[in-house]
Order: structure tokens, then sequence, then C-alpha cells
């Protein structure tokens, strides 16, 4: 971490600028902090709104990089994105431009690549995660790793008289250089599947609105599992789930399944059906594998047109990635779930556990556990009594670290204790040891910390926090409780219009 404070203020003549488009000059037109990594050199790269004119840096103690945030950074600080740091390039799923009207995933670097601006690649997407699972490690194809993004959009897929958001699974491949004609300086590996998350209750699809991804030790990346946190549609019932997918099986439908084709009905119309065509070799969408180089392909712009053209008509699959089990772990009425990141945890048993921590739009932190395919909330606690969203939560080895200021942030040790017999013959696996809590607002630093690993939940305006300015949404006392007795500190740490 970075032991000094950096301010990053709007100039006076962009903040005029941007009220000048029609933004408000006490909301929109201060820098929000949206994207922040470290780099393998120990520099952090941080991306800001900047008054609708998003800029990165690449900050060290002694200098600053500036440069252009546009597709790295959303413009609009309530605007959804998603973003992950690899091999010191940056993949971001956000907007390109002022108005948000050209949503791209990008990766940036010495050869940046990106979407097409098509409808059929991104429909009014809200991106949620992205994350990165190491396929080529031991893989005896000569797969290349993936980039795997989550996100909602309009589907395109489905006859409705209104507009259906569906759930969505997309991945590029790292080794991607875009094509030599034809998808040019894009992506020739973009695939996206429907997720499928079925709930009896509802027949209309949830919608995902946080991931995990969570590899057990020594085990291959096939067995990896993505947890997510799933919400109904509007105006619907108040359902809310947990699914979760082995990677193997969302990769199984990208390598193996069949593709969706846009068929023309009508004149302005266009229905989408499965492919029943011949598929070019190498097989569109693929990395570059085995099968590929002992064709004479080393690199994507090596791939002919005839792949590239199928992929760059048809990016969705005709399947959707199915839960493990069939359908939900967890489905409950009431708040809904909004972000979930999970650990595996000895029980009294001598058995490891995966163990859900899951935040609400309530302010609630729901702890359940999978035990045999099915989860079982075993201790919800309220944290924000003003019931604030959880919007962050974070896993943390030792202490917690500054997290910059946000209205709420409370601490939550992660391990569990025997407290009484359960309701059903769980190993005791039933509540956990509350060893001591600290909430703060305005500064959110989480000071000090068990060497235990510990959860960090964080409850701020869906901007996020801007660097010269108040904390988007801060206001008044954002003090917690918890059913067990919390330890309240008052406020530590550097103030709002610092990082």
């Amino acid at each position: 971490m970075f032991p000094f404070q950096v301010k990053w203020e709007v100039p006076e003549a962009k903040q005029t600028e941007c009220k000048n488009k029609g933004k408000d000059a006490e909301i929109h037109c201060k820098n929000y902090i949206r994207v922040l990594h470290t780099l393998s050199d120990g520099r952090m790269y941080v991306c800001g709104t900047n008054a609708f004119d998003p800029e990165c840096d690449l900050m060290t103690k002694k200098k600053s990089n500036m440069r252009d945030g546009k597709g790295k950074c959303p413009f609009d600080p309530f605007q959804t994105y998603a973003s992950i740091m690899v091999d010191d390039n940056l993949y971001s799923a956000t907007s390109m431009n002022f108005l948000g009207s050209e949503p791209v995933v990008m990766r940036s670097s010495s050869i940046s690549i990106r979407t097409e601006f098509k409808s059929y690649w991104l429909n009014e997407p809200n991106f949620i995660s992205m994350a990165q699972v190491p396929e080529s490690k031991d893989n005896s194809e000569g797969d290349d790793d993936k980039v795997y993004l989550f996100f909602n959009e309009a589907a395109l897929e489905y006859d409705s008289y209104s507009k259906l958001m569906v759930s969505r699974v997309a991945r590029v491949c790292k080794g991607d250089l875009g094509g030599q004609r034809t998808l040019q300086k894009k992506w020739t590996s973009f695939l996206k599947a429907r997720l499928d998350c079925p709930v009896l209750e509802s027949k209309l699809p949830f919608t995902i609105q946080d991931t995990f991804l969570l590899c057990e030790p020594q085990v291959s990346w096939k067995e990896c599992l993505f947890y997510a946190v799933f919400t109904q549609q509007p105006h619907s019932p108040a359902l809310t789930a947990v699914c979760s997918y082995r990677v193997a099986d969302i990769s199984a439908v990208f390598s193996k399944g069949k593709y969706k084709n846009p068929l023309p009905v009508e004149t302005s119309y266009v229905k989408w059906v499965m492919y029943s065509g011949d598929v070019p070799s190498p097989r569109p969408g693929a990395c570059i594998d085995n099968e590929a180089r002992k064709q004479g392909i080393n690199q994507t712009l090596d791939l002919p047109d005839r792949t590239l053209q199928f992929v760059k008509d048809r990016p969705l699959m005709d399947q959707a990635v199915p839960p493990i089990g069939v359908g939900p772990l967890l489905v409950q009425r009431g708040a809904a779930f909004s972000r979930i990141v999970v650990t595996r945890v000895a029980a009294f048993d001598d058995q490891k556990y995966h163990v859900a921590f899951i935040g609400t739009e309530s302010g609630t932190l729901v702890k359940a556990v999978n035990y045999d395919g099915k989860m079982f909330i075993i201790e919800e606690v309220q944290l924000f009594p003003s019931r604030e969203p959880i919007k962050v939560l974070k896993l943390s080895e030792a202490k917690v670290n500054p997290v910059g200021p946000l209205s709420g942030a409370a601490r939550r040790p992660a391990h569990l204790q025997r407290l009484g017999p359960p309701c059903r013959p769980l190993p005791l696996l039933v509540s956990g040891a509350i060893h001591r809590w600290r909430l703060h607002q305005r500064g959110g630093r989480l000071p000090g910390g068990t060497r235990r690993r510990g959860v960090a939940a964080e409850s701020r305006g869906p901007a996020g926090w801007s660097l010269g300015g108040r904390a988007a949404g801060d206001g008044g006392d954002t003090g917690g409780t918890a059913r067990r007795a919390p330890h309240l500190e008052p406020p530590q740490g550097p103030p709002a219009s610092s990082l």
C-alpha cells in the first residue's frame, strides 16, 4: 500500500465544461475513482471519471503518468463497469462515449483489442465482474488462459413485447491479437452464453449481481467454481438466489456447444435460432491450441477470414450454462443479495466447507455454508442501521488495508464456532464467533485485525468514492449493530478528500 495521500481534483474549467453539457455540478462533475489495480512493479493503475472525461494514472510516490481513460473507466459515476489486471494489461468493460451508448470490452496493451459496436455483441449491458482462469496450466490441448466477464443485457433471443434482461457469461483468450483483415484489432475469441439460475417460483430469468471465483489448492482449474448471486426482474416478487458453476461446464458450452444464428423474419425483425450448418475450422471463437497449430495457425492474426466472419456474426451460444445441481443453492425472499465472497473453512468434523458471506441491499451480512449441495444460512448481521446496501465485500488476510472514504465499513471474522445444536445434522457449522467489529464513517479506514481470514464490508453510494471531494452517498451517522454485542469505535483514518 502507499503510505501517503494523493489529491486528484478536477480543474475548474473541466467542471464548467461538464456542467455545460447538462450534468449536475455537485454529483456528476467530480472525480470518482472506479478502477484501482496494483502493477507487478508496485505502481498503482488508477482511473477516475474526471467530470465525465475519464483519465487514468500510473501512480508512484514521486510522479504520475496521466493517460486517456476512455474505454478503461466509465464517464458516469453511476454506470456499472468491470475491470481486471492480467499481466499488467487492463481488461475493462465499460462505455466508450459520453452518452454511454457504446459499450465495450477492451484490453489496454501494446496491441489494444476491443469488441465490435454491434447490438448482438453487447446489447444495453450492465457489467458485473471479471475473473481470470489459468486454463493453459497442465492443458493437454495447449489451450490459452481465459478472462471471463459476467453481465446482464437485453435479450435478443426471446420474443417479448418488453425489454427482458438476461444474465450472461462471456470470455476472451489472453493471447488474442485480433484478426489480420476481418476483426482487425477486435476480439476473435469473444463468445457469450446465457447463465441459468432457474427458480421454480419464477417464470422470468434472474439477473446476476455479483460473482466470486473459488479455486481449491492443488486442484485443476476445471474444478474451480464461480459463486453468483441473482435477483428477480424489476416489478417481480422479491426473490433472490445463489447459484454456483464449474469452470469446466462453462468452458464446455463455449468449446463444444452450438451457436445461435440470426434469421431475418421480417424487414426489421431478426429471430435468433440454433445454427445447424457447417462450422469452419479452426472453431470460431476458440483460442489458439494444438489443433490450430497443426494447421499452421500460431496466432489469431493467422486465422482464416471464414472463421473470423463466422464468430463476428454469431458471438452468442445456443446453450445456457447450467448451475451445479441444476438449481440454486439458496433461494430467499426479502432483501436482495448484492455481493458475495466465499472461503474454505475448517469445521469440527475436520472437513473443509465453502462458507459464503453475502451482502444485501438492506445492509445485512448473511453467512451461509454449502453443505451437501445446499446452502444453509447460519447467521445474519445488520451492519448498517440506515439500511444502506452493501456495495463492496472483500476477503482479507491479516489486517484489512485502508479502503478509502466510505459512508460505512465493517470487519467480520470468517471462521466457524460451535455455539449449540443445529436445526439439522450439519457438522457443527453453526455461527461464527464475533471477536471485534470496527465501524467507521467517512474515513473508512479499517485498522488492525486478527490473523484469521476476515471479511470487510463497505456501504457506499453507487458512484464509489471521490478523490478531492466528499464520498458519494455521504451523510449522517452510519454506525452499525450486530446480533452479538459488537465493539464499536469512532472513525479513524484519512479524510474523505484523499486516498
